[in-house]
């Protein structure tokens, strides 16, 4: 029986290992299309949308180019700055996970990921097969996030507070893996967790 494309959501707060999962499953050889890597992609080469943020956000503009930090602090910190950004930049990450899934369905893939870290806030949902959140315990994740370069604790708190809650996203999820207990066991998991959805897909 020929396998049907499975869209596994993946996504996670802030500090949770989501973006180890993502590398782990590229791993594993399943497509990732990474959403914040495509928003990093658009800021350095869609004329439009800088022309519209450098319209809309000026302050954050230095010397002709967006300071990327000064940009993300502001949105973290004023709730209607973000949903202007918002409003900029999901249709056209929208468009480029559409063509993802296009371009992997005509390979006949049976499984691919979307890597989205909003996903539950922009109820992303919808548009997946199931979602697939990581977690850790705070003091795990406080740890990794403010050992980031340029990270602080009001940043920290401000970008806990722009999202929903773990204890929330994990209750929703259709899958949970725990990062906090060293990468061979979260690598463990993935691998049996792909050879299940790979099963599954073969069903649909």
């Amino acid at each position: 029986m020929e396998a049907r494309l499975l869209v596994l959501g993946l996504t996670g707060s802030i500090g949770m290992g989501k973006s180890t999962a993502a590398d782990m499953f590229r791993r594993l050889n399943v497509p990732v299309h990474d959403s914040d890597a495509t928003v990093l992609k658009l800021l350095k080469t869609d004329k439009k949308i800088n022309e519209e943020i450098r319209r809309r956000f000026p302050s954050v503009i230095e010397r002709e180019v967006i300071n990327r930090q000064k940009l993300g602090n502001m949105v973290f910190s004023d709730s209607q700055a973000r949903e202007e950004l918002e409003k900029i930049i999901h249709p056209v990450v929208r468009l480029s996970a559409r063509r993802f899934l296009r371009f992997h369905s005509l390979r006949s893939e049976s499984l691919v990921v979307l890597d989205i870290p909003l996903l539950y806030e922009t109820n992303g949902e919808v548009n997946v097969d199931a979602v697939l959140v990581m977690t850790a315990p705070e003091f795990i994740r406080t740890r990794r996030v403010l050992s980031r370069s340029g990270m602080s604790i009001e940043k920290f708190k401000g970008i806990v507070d722009s999202q929903i809650s773990d204890k929330e996203k994990c209750r929703r999820a259709n899958y949970v893996i725990e990062t906090g207990l060293g990468k061979a066991y979260t690598f463990r998991r993935l691998t049996r967790l792909v050879k299940h959805l790979r099963l599954v897909s073969r069903r649909m």
